[in-house]
């Protein structure tokens, strides 16, 4: 598969900036890296971007998150490797990705993940859900591949 605009980046390079704005906005709030992580998964199987799995699958790997939580992301709320606030995270982000499915956000599941996140952090997680289904459209549309992603390396 070859995508449809070959360099997107440098085509849309103003808007892949203002992208890449928000993502340094969101990597420096309050809410863990693995959560933003499981949140970016879970949004791209939902929306079926193999390039954003490809990445934040190895991206979470990189910086540590076990075979275990990777393989069951889709399951989570069978699966017993995940905190409370990870569900609540994770749950969120399936009502926010999937808005004209049901009820929206309900004020029940606003009630819980509240439980976990104060504004701060529910801002940032917000806007975390946004960009990914952002990133999800972009690349859906554009059919970029997934496989030659490259984690960058940790210090």
């Amino acid at each position: 598969m070859e995508p449809r605009i070959a360099n997107f980046p440098k085509v849309a390079q103003g808007g892949y900036q203002a992208m890449l704005g928000v993502e340094a906005f969101v990597r420096q709030g309050p809410v863990p890296k693995p959560t933003l992580e499981l949140v970016k998964i879970r949004a791209s199987q939902i929306n079926g971007c193999g390039f954003c799995l490809d990445m934040h699958a190895k991206d979470a790997r990189a910086a540590g998150e076990t075979d275990e939580r990777l393989f069951t992301v889709a399951g989570w709320r069978e699966a017993p490797y995940y905190t409370p606030a990870e569900r609540a995270a994770l749950a969120l982000t399936e009502a926010v990705t999937r808005l004209a499915d049901g009820d929206g956000v309900s004020d029940k599941l606003w009630a819980e993940v509240s439980e976990h996140y104060d504004d701060e952090a529910l801002a940032v997680l917000l806007v975390a859900i946004a960009q990914i289904n952002s990133w999800n459209r972009i690349n859906v549309a554009n059919r970029t591949p997934a496989g030659h992603y490259r984690p960058r390396a940790t210090t």
